[in-house]
């Protein structure tokens, strides 16, 4: 996904100085958002806000992470999935397809 789908997606203007793209296959990040190195963000996923995503925690496809959620451990988020609000997702947990965690 180019930057202008990402703004096109999201609905509204972004500055792309304020946005990065994961290694590889990589998803969006923005730059206040946490992603440490061992995670994976592929596809058209989009970390943004204050999410973090850590250990080996995977985010692809077109899900989402955002607010102030935690994705860690071997956590899985992908498909059409969102985590958003303070939600933990962790452990071997998986959020898959249209389901959202919120808090």
């Amino acid at each position: 996904m180019t930057f202008k789908e990402l703004q096109s997606k999201l609905g509204f203007k972004l500055v792309e100085s304020e946005w990065r793209r994961a290694s590889g296959d990589g998803g969006w990040i923005q730059n206040s958002a946490a992603v440490e190195r061992e995670a994976n963000i592929r596809g058209d996923s989009i970390v943004m806000d204050k999410a973090r995503i850590f250990g080996n925690a995977q985010v692809y496809g077109k899900a989402r992470v955002y607010g102030d959620a935690c994705v860690y451990g071997n956590a899985l988020v992908a498909g059409n999935a969102q985590v958003t609000g303070d939600a933990w997702v962790s452990g071997d947990a998986q959020v898959l397809g249209n389901d959202q965690v919120t808090s």
